[in-house]
């Protein structure tokens, strides 16, 4: 867990909170884009195609109006602006993969072309008294169902100024005999206003509904991932239950074997010491095991305890590892939360403490605080920090930040990935928002914020 780089956050939040609004976990470029309210383009095939589409019916128009009806036109100068977007098509499909997804920075220039395109058509043709001035609202239409607001709010005032310009400037309508109709400004200038209009509200309704489908993709997407991170979990408490029962066997049998050597060494024996501290872990193997297997109770009517005692609860077992852990606690007291004992809640804390202990350098601190409404736990501590291979996956499992034992680079890595996707999960379960960043500069570490809404823990007095 080493970086010197800084870091973003990582937010984790509940179900329920995931659809109040608060941030949930996206690991993948997919989820992240959807958690920051972002599209995720439009496919430079879709607008490809959608180009073909509007050059084939250009120059069916084309020739409909030149040869079938005879009317004189710049058939030479309208088929040159059409051959423009040929040769633009067959640039982009030969240069860029018809997958790629455009950003609105890549996207909002090619539509605005296609605004330009049909300026130039419509100039050639008559300007805004040629009925296919109606157009113009196809490239914001595009826009608003799959680019941002802001991108489809410039396009659409593009296209607005253009058809204004062509209502100024533009050659004559295309039309048979000598008698060309000649429309009054009062009648254009009502043109542009309804085409002007028709573009702002068309495509605000087109990005509402377009937003509307979006929101819904994205709570479809929070809960499948929240789902998909319960079955993980559900499979680890099998394990976790199977792996209790098997271990039970061999660790009374070690029990045994510490407790038969420590009566045969004498009292001032050098190997005293260490095997105390043996009889010391194999009970600290059983509680974890015990804890394991009873995640799921700790809510008796009398069993509750103030936020302090529970703190207390869940560092007294790492604090002789030669690590100081310190706890902090606002001054005034009085309105310190009471809790009922959850186990899950203890594992979960405690599991985050033990891994802070792992990578501490000296120092461990643990920060309580809370409002009339809310309560957060800090967990810090002075060690290198997350690595910036890990950052971004924290909290899925069989991800970890441990490496391999320096002075023996054959050993297998020390830990599976699960422990804080466990603690995370059972945090989460009681309601619990985390953030998981690195502490900034000139401070090392890592630190991780627990927060909850204080009703959702707390028990009445």
């Amino acid at each position: 867990m080493t970086s010197d780089e800084e870091t973003l956050p990582i937010v984790y939040g509940s179900v329920p909170d995931a659809f109040d609004g608060a941030p949930i976990m996206m690991s993948s470029p997919v989820f992240a884009a959807l958690a920051h309210g972002r599209t995720l383009g439009l496919r430079l095939d879709t607008l490809i195609r959608l180009r073909w589409l509007a050059v084939a019916g250009q120059i069916v128009s084309l020739l409909v109006v030149h040869l079938m009806l005879g009317f004189p036109l710049p058939f030479i100068p309208c088929l040159c602006a059409v051959g423009l977007s040929v040769v633009l098509n067959l640039l982009l499909r030969v240069r860029f993969p018809v997958a790629q997804r455009l950003t609105d920075l890549s996207a909002g220039p090619l539509l605005a072309y296609d605004v330009l395109q049909l300026t130039a058509l419509l100039y050639l043709t008559g300007g805004l008294s040629n009925p296919f001035a109606l157009l113009y609202l196809a490239p914001v239409m595009i826009s608003a169902t799959t680019l941002s607001w802001t991108t489809t709010v410039t396009l659409g005032g593009f296209a607005s100024i253009c058809a204004g310009a062509v209502g100024l400037w533009h050659w004559p309508l295309p039309w048979a005999g000598p008698d060309v109709p000649v429309l009054p400004d009062l009648f254009l200038a009502g043109t542009w206003v309804a085409i002007s209009v028709s573009i702002g509200f068309i495509g605000l309704h087109s990005w509402r509904v377009a937003e509307e489908a979006r929101e819904l993709a994205d709570a479809l997407a929070a809960t499948e991932l929240v789902l998909a991170r319960e079955q993980h979990l559900s499979q680890l408490d099998g394990l976790a239950a199977a792996a209790a029962h098997e271990l039970g066997t061999p660790l009374a049998t070690i029990a045994l074997v510490v407790k038969e050597m420590e009566r045969s060494l004498a009292p001032d024996s050098p190997h005293a010491e260490d095997i105390a501290l043996l009889r010391d872990q194999v009970k600290r193997c059983r509680d974890i095991l015990q804890t394991l297997t009873s995640l799921g109770s700790g809510d008796a009517p009398f069993d509750r305890m103030p936020l302090s005692h529970l703190l207390e609860e869940v560092v007294q077992p790492h604090r002789d590892f030669g690590i100081t852990i310190a706890v902090a606690l606002p001054p005034d007291r009085s309105d310190e939360p009471v809790l009922a004992r959850n186990p899950g809640l203890i594992y979960g804390l405690g599991n985050l403490v033990e891994n802070a202990v792992d990578f501490a350098r000296s120092r461990v601190e643990l920060e309580a605080r809370w409002t009339t409404t809310r309560m957060e736990i800090v967990v810090r501590d002075d060690g290198p920090g997350f690595s910036p291979e890990v950052s971004d996956r924290i909290g899925q499992p069989y991800v970890t930040s441990r490496g391999r034992d320096r002075q023996d680079p054959a050993e297998e890595e020390s830990g599976l990935g699960l422990g804080f996707f466990i603690a995370k999960t059972l945090l989460e379960r009681s309601g619990a928002t985390l953030w998981v960043e690195n502490r900034p500069a000139p401070d090392s570490g890592a630190e991780v914020k627990i927060s909850w809404m204080r009703n959702a823990l707390e028990i009445a007095a």
